[in-house]
C-alpha cells in the first residue's frame, strides 16, 4: 500500500519517530535524582564523545510520499505546505529551511533528522550559546525506519515499547558524517574520539574527564556568549551503545563547583 501522510495516523506516527531516550553513564537515583556510583560496563573499541547540547530536541521526519513532518521533542509543529507552523522555541523557523532541502532525500523508508535548537530565548541555559538571542541549529542523529508500514498497525504503546526496545536504524558515524556533509548540515561539535576502556567509572574522576574534555562550548554563537557546556554524549562508531553524562549531576553528586 502506497504511503500517504494525509492517510496515516499521525499519533501512531509520532509516537513511532520520537526520539528514543539515552541513558546516563551512572544511574541516577529514583528518589533523589542523585547521581549512583555504578558506572554502565564501557564497551570494547572506539567510542566518539560529541557535545551534549541544552537546547529544544527537534525532528525533521522526511516521509516516502515526498511529504515532511517537523516535531519537537514531543508534538507535531508543522506540516510541508502548511500556511501556519507553530512557534514553539522557534523550531519549525529553524529547521523548516533544512527540511525543504531535504524534501527529496528520502525514498520508499521514514528517515528521521533528530536536531536540537538552541539559543535565542529557547531553555533557561541559553545564554551559555548567545549574548545576543541568537539561534543556533545542529544535527545529532539520523535514523531510518524501513519497515514503518508494519509498526503503524500496532497500537501506541506497542510502537513505543518497539522504539525504546529495538527502535530504528541510527546511521553510523561515517554515515552520519556523509549525510551531513551532501546536505550542508551542521552536526553537534566531536569532542574527542577514543578507546572506551578509558572512561572513567568514578563519579568525580567523572567530572574531571568532562571538564577536560569541554572546558567550554563548542556550539557558542557569538563572542559574549558564557560558553558553558551542558555535557557529553558518547558512543560507538556504530551508535550500539551510547550514553550521556551531564556536567550538572556530576557537579551535584560531588559538591564540587565546575573549574
Amino acid at each position: 500500500m502506497q504511503f500517504s501522510v494525509r492517510a496515516a495516523d499521525l499519533a501512531r506516527l509520532n509516537t513511532l519517530t520520537k526520539y528514543p531516550p539515552i541513558p546516563t553513564y551512572h544511574p541516577l537515583d529514583p528518589s533523589t535524582g542523585r547521581v549512583l556510583d555504578a558506572a554502565r560496563r564501557p564497551p570494547p573499541g572506539e567510542v566518539i564523545a560529541t557535545e551534549k547540547i541544552d537546547g529544544a530536541g527537534c525532528r525533521i521526519v522526511l516521509l516516502p510520499d515526498a511529504s515532511y513532518l517537523i516535531g519537537g521533542r514531543d508534538n507535531w509543529l508543522y506540516a510541508r505546505g502548511d500556511l501556519i507552523g507553530s512557534r514553539s522555541h522557534g523550531i519549525v523557523a529553524a529547521t523548516r529551511p533544512v527540511a525543504d532541502r531535504l524534501g527529496d532525500a528520502g525514498g520508499n523508508f521514514i528517515l528521521v533528522v533528530f536536531g536540537e535548537v538552541y539559543g535565542g530565548k529557547v531553555t533557561a541555559a541559553s545564554s551559555s550559546y548567545t549574548s545576543k538571542r541568537e539561534v543556533g541549529y545542529r544535527v545529532v542523529d539520523v535514523a531510518r525506519i524501513e519497515n514503518y508500514q508494519e509498526r503503524l498497525t500496532e497500537t501506541v504503546d506497542e510502537i513505543a515499547a518497539w522504539r525504546e526496545a529495538d527502535g530504528p536504524a541510527f546511521l553510523t558515524e561515517d554515515d552520519l558524517q556523509a549525510f551531513a556533509a551532501a546536505h550542508a548540515l551542521k552536526l553537534a561539535p566531536r569532542i574527542a574520539r577514543f578507546p572506551g576502556r578509558d572512561l572513567p567509572t568514578r563519579v568525580d574522576q567523572t567530572l574531571t574527564f568532562l571538564e577536560e574534555l569541554l572546558p567550554t562550548s563548542r556550539c557558542r554563537l557569538d563572542a559574549g556568549a558564557g560558553g558553558e557546556p551542558e555535557g557529553l554524549v558518547v558512543r560507538t562508531t556504530d551508535r550500539g551503545w551510547v550514553t550521556k553524562l551531564r556536567f550538572g549531576d556530576y557537579a551535584r553528586a560531588t559538591r564540587r563547583k565546575r573549574k
